[in-house]
C-alpha cells in the first residue's frame, strides 16, 4: 500500500528492514524495462530526534546497502538516513532480471527523485546526495543534471567511478570499441578483472570484520555485461569534460592504489578497485565549489576501512557539513 502525495508521487508504508531495529525499508515501483517489471527499495533509520535534514546515499557496483555505522553516524549528527537499493541490486533484484543489468545510468534517475519526492514528503528541506563508486558517478551526475533541486544543499560521494582503472593503452583503444559493441550486443560478457580480494578483505567470512549477504555482494565477478560499461563509459564522458556543480560537494579517496594478486595487506590499506589518481584528475576539473579529501589507509568503500580510518573519514565528513551550513 501507499498514500499519494501532492507531487504525484507516493507516501510509502514501510515495514522491517532486514537490518533490523531502527531500519525500515519500502518498495518503489517503475514502468516496466527491456526485462518487465522494475522495482527499488528505500531504506530509512530515523534520528532520534525530528530533523529537517536527511542524507540519501546510493550504493556502488556489485553492492548493495548495509553500511549501519554511517547510517547510525549520520543519525546522531542530526540527519534522518535514507539508502536506495538500485532497481537490480540486492533487497530489489526480482526473479526474471539479471543483477547489476543497466544499460544507461540515467535509468537509475528514476527511483533517485522517487526517493528526493518522498523525504521532501516526510518533512524535510535539505538533503545531502551521497554515493559510492559507480554511486558516486551517478550522484555527481545527478547534481548537474538538477541544479536547481529544491533538497539538494551537497554532495558527498566516496571513491566515485571517475574513470577506468586499466592499461590507458586498452582504454583508449579499447573503450570506444566495447562501447559500440555493448549497444548492439548488451548482454556479452567480458572479463571484469576486478581484485578478486576486495570483497574478501571486508567480509567477517575472510578477513573482514564486516556481516553482509554475499548473494548480493558476491566474494568475486569474473564477468561483467557490455551494457554496464558502455553505460559508464557514456556516463563517465560528462565528468571528464567538467560537469558544473550548484552544491559544494567532498570528494573523497584512499591516499593509494594497489593490486595484489595474493592475500597482502594492502587489500586492507588500499583502494584495490579504482585509480585514486583518477579520482583526484576528474574531481578537479568539476566546476564549482569542490573539496578533495585523501584518506590515509582507506579501502574502496572508505566506510568499510579499519576503525582509525573511517574514524578519521566521519570527523572530516561532518566539519565540511558544519562549515558547509548543513
Amino acid at each position: 500500500m501507499s498514500i499519494k502525495i501532492s507531487n504525484g508521487s507516493t507516501l510509502p508504508l514501510y515495514q522491517r528492514d532486514v537490518l533490523g531495529t531502527g531500519y525500515e525499508q519500502a518498495t518503489l515501483n517503475f514502468p516496466d524495462d527491456y526485462e518487465g517489471q522494475v522495482t527499488a527499495t528505500l531504506i530509512r533509520k530515523k534520528a532520534a530526534q525530528a530533523t529537517n535534514k536527511a542524507v540519501l546515499y546510493i550504493h556502488g557496483f556489485i553492492d548493495y546497502f548495509f553500511q549501519t555505522e554511517m547510517a547510525e553516524q549520520f543519525n546522531q549528527h542530526g540527519f534522518d538516513f535514507y539508502a536506495l537499493d538500485l532497481r537490480k541490486y540486492g533487497r530489489s533484484i526480482l526473479p526474471h532480471q539479471k543483477y547489476y543489468n543497466v544499460r544507461e545510468i540515467a535509468e537509475y534517475d528514476a527511483e533517485i527523485t522517487e526517493a528526493l519526492n518522498i523525504i521532501a514528503a516526510e518533512g524535510h528541506d535539505a538533503v545531502l546526495l551521497s554515493g559510492h563508486s559507480t554511486g558516486g558517478l551517478t550522484t555527481t551526475l545527478y547534481a548537474a543534471h538538477h541544479p536547481d533541486h529544491p533538497l539538494i544543499k551537497a554532495l558527498w560521494v566516496n571513491s566515485p567511478f571517475y574513470d577506468f582503472n586499466m592499461n590507458p593503452i586498452k582504454k583508449k583503444l579499447g573503450l570506444p570499441n566495447l562501447s559500440r559493441v555493448g549497444k548492439i550486443c548488451p548482454d556479452l560478457k567480458i572479463p571484469s578483472n576486478l581484485n578478486k580480494w576486495y570483497t574478501p578483505s571486508l567480509h567477517k567470512n575472510f578477513h573482514g570484520e564486516w556481516y553482509f549477504n554475499l548473494d548480493w555482494k558476491p566474494p568475486s565477478y569474473p564477468l561483467v555485461r557490455l551494457s554496464f560499461v558502455r553505460a559508464i563509459f557514456e556516463a563517465q564522458k560528462e565528468i571528464h569534460q567538467g560537469v558544473t556543480l550548484n552544491v559544494p560537494a567532498l570528494v573523497m579517496h584512499s591516499h593509494q592504489t594497489k593490486n595484489p594478486k595474493k592475500w597482502h595487506k594492502y587489500a586492507q590499506t588500499s583502494d584495490v578497485i579504482l585509480d585514486v589518481k583518477h579520482i583526484d584528475k576528474y574531481a578537479k576539473k568539476i566546476k564549482g565549489d569542490v573539496t578533495l579529501s585523501e584518506i590515509k589507509n582507506g579501502l574502496h568503500d572508505l566506510v568499510l576501512s579499519e576503525k582509525s580510518v573511517r574514524e578519521n573519514v566521519y570527523q572530516q565528513l561532518f566539519e565540511w557539513l558544519e562549515l558547509k551550513g548543513l
